[in-house]
């Protein structure tokens, strides 16, 4: 397989000398006689000793711990291994070590105009919201829910709750009741903070009615507090009656963190719960404290003082990664509302207003940028920008050239694929490496981390099954109420016992650059060659007609195979025979005659989960005769009527 060998940018001798990784490798040489003279011998030691490497990051950031570790890892096998036992920190506390000026959120919304909150106006904050919680009852291993938008409160609620050792679960307000429930309810919550609403796309959302219902029903409820975001106030009788925030930030407290084990839980992440029950993915304070600061400072380059925005949600753990950059002493900017409203250059305008160093979005919300013929470079002044950061799905290589074409020639970008179950990245970037068109730049140092073929054997320049084949200390705890963990087991370790199978497919290059063609459970079987759904993707992606695609193979019966192109029109335009045509040109051009469809079908809307991922694998369910409503949770989708185009389209396959 040939790379594309076409160079982007590449860090300049003074770029390379001020980086973290740097710092980091000079310190290693100094300290632990450990000489790597570039990235890949830095990797290649990291996933060669990976209790001395995690032992290294531990003492590289001067963790605080309130006592002493006797083993940095035990275990012989995933998933059953033990990390830093003995040890007692916590997380919230490593957030303020820095004892930085100046401001530690920028916050901006549809609605509201930007506010700035200071490092000491945070703290006090945490101070008081934690007093709050404490006289509520909420304690060590109490779990506290937020069902609020991407805002101040929402970090402030965490880093109190955090603090007291109490452990954290949130979901956006664009969320059905039942789907939050189905989330919410597993993890028994005492504290609920909830909202009058939110805004998108400039039309207000109430959902003053779904609050009320999830007081209603989660039963474990003891307290709930109310932010007020679209100004509205909690009328009537409530089970459990709302404070308003305003009265949870009354007492005058210092701030004070609680010691907890180096495994206990942080965090309550879900997944998308569109084919059944979400799970419940526990991850621990150690493990996310470890691998944060390991990440952020390594492979985001976040310096002290610098501003760092990912466009998230409070139900995305692009959010819970986004707060991570507090670790290094930046400073968090927050977006809530549409990344399209007024227009999509609203996100870029942002980023001059606040000077945003780090600049985190979607591989989506590139395309539609390019697609949509933008220049944000052109009509913004991003000179303070370094970095660009893309996740979600794979960034296609016209992706790549329209971000050094009209953002920024001299600019870092950094393609990354991780995800819930690790609430950090497998893959990204490097900062003392170029970025290639089309390309991640590398492994995750400490993640060992392989293309597999169906053997079990790597693989080099040549598509397999992603598979870890070490441990990290940010995998999940376990999932909350999953006896003997059964169902975690079956979710990464089935197929490959003892090493974690992530369900992408991926290529590592003979340069350990990487790409990644999909997920391997949407992966299309064409006459027994595996092809992923990314490069479908990127391929139309270039026909300017169309605004977005879904793809799917359907194995039927007698062995026939069927591979429909779904497509969604831009504004106006319909599918032509001559669009049509040249879809198809494009990817017989592109990539080979394997991935020309069957049929292409133009459709009104693509569906999505709300956390941005296309529905694949219902729509291939649907399509094969599974009823909708077990094929798709539609309360964890942020379309759900598009379904219903799949629904009729499915009686019309002969299966």
């Amino acid at each position: 397989m040939q790379d594309k060998l076409k160079k982007l940018w590449a860090p300049s001798d003074e770029w390379i000398s001020s980086t973290n990784l740097v710092a980091f490798q000079k310190w290693l040489e100094t300290n632990k006689n450990i000489r790597c003279t570039n990235y890949k011998e830095l990797y290649e030691w990291s996933i060669n000793d990976i209790p001395g490497f995690w032992e290294v990051i531990w003492e590289y950031f001067n963790v605080r711990s309130y006592s002493d570790y006797y083993s940095v890892m035990s275990g012989s096998e995933m998933p059953g291994i033990k990390w830093f036992e003995g040890a007692t920190l916590n997380y919230a506390e490593h957030l303020f070590r820095h004892n930085a000026e100046g401001p530690a959120i920028i916050f901006q919304s549809e609605r509201h105009p930007q506010r700035t909150i200071t490092w000491s106006e945070l703290k006090e904050n945490v101070a008081s919201l934690r007093a709050f919680m404490q006289e509520a009852g909420v304690g060590k291993g109490d779990r506290v829910v937020a069902f609020l938008p991407n805002c101040p409160e929402a970090i402030t609620g965490f880093i109190a709750a955090c603090s007291l050792g109490a452990i954290w679960s949130s979901c956006s307000p664009d969320f059905g009741v039942d789907s939050v429930l189905d989330r919410f309810s597993q993890i028994e919550p005492k504290l609920l903070i909830t909202c009058d609403g939110y805004s998108y796309n400039g039309k207000p959302y109430s959902r003053m009615e779904q609050s009320r219902e999830l007081v209603m029903r989660l039963d474990t409820l003891q307290s709930v507090i109310w932010v007020p975001f679209n100004g509205e106030e909690p009328e009537g009788d409530w089970c459990c009656q709302p404070v308003n925030w305003d009265e949870t930030q009354q007492a005058k407290a210092e701030l004070a963190f609680e010691p907890v084990p180096f495994d206990h839980p942080i965090w309550v992440l879900y997944s998308s719960g569109t084919t059944g029950k979400p799970k419940a993915i526990t991850h621990s304070h150690g493990g996310c404290l470890l691998e944060h600061l390991k990440y952020l400072a390594f492979h985001n380059d976040v310096h002290l003082g610098e501003k760092f925005f990912w466009y998230s949600t409070t139900g995305w753990m692009m959010w819970n990664f986004s707060v991570a950059s507090m670790l290094m002493g930046a400073t968090v900017v927050l977006y809530d509302g549409s990344p399209g409203y007024p227009d999509l250059n609203v996100l870029w305008k942002m980023a001059e207003d606040t000077g945003v160093n780090h600049f985190g979005t979607s591989a989506p919300f590139i395309v539609a940028c390019m697609k949509k013929g933008l220049s944000p470079g052109d009509d913004n002044d991003l000179s303070g920008l370094r970095s660009i950061g893309s996740t979600g799905a794979p960034l296609p290589p016209e992706g790549f050239d329209w971000v050094y074409d009209h953002v920024k020639k001299d600019l870092w970008l950094c393609s990354m694929s991780g995800g819930t179950d690790v609430c950090t990245a497998f893959v990204g970037g490097c900062p003392t490496r170029p970025v290639y068109e089309g390309e991640i730049q590398c492994r995750a140092l400490g993640c060992a981390l392989y293309a597999l073929d169906e053997e079990g054997q790597p693989l080099i320049d040549e598509v397999g099954e992603m598979v870890i084949a070490e441990p990290m200390p940010s995998m999940p705890v376990y999932f909350w109420n999953d006896p003997g963990m059964e169902r975690y087991k079956s979710s990464y370790f089935e197929e490959y016992p003892g090493k974690w199978r992530h369900g992408d497919w991926i290529r590592i290059t003979d340069r350990d650059s990487l790409i990644i063609y999909g997920r391997s459970d949407a992966t299309l079987n064409r006459q027994g060659v595996r092809i992923g759904t990314a490069e479908i993707y990127s391929a139309v992606d270039t026909v300017e007609e169309v605004e977005d695609a879904l793809i799917v193979n359907l194995e039927l019966s007698e062995g026939r195979h069927y591979m429909p192109l779904f497509v969604k029109m831009k504004n106006g335009l319909k599918l032509t025979d001559e669009v049509q045509q040249k879809i198809k040109a494009i990817l017989r051009e592109k990539y080979s005659p394997r991935h020309v469809p069957d049929e292409i079908v133009e459709v009104t809307d693509i569906p999505y989960t709300i956390s941005g991922k296309k529905m694949e694998a219902p729509v291939k369910k649907i399509l094969l005769g599974m009823n909708t409503s077990k094929a798709a949770n539609k309360g964890a989708m942020r379309n759900p009527v598009a379904l219903e185009f799949f629904r009729e389209f499915a009686g019309k396959i002969e299966r």
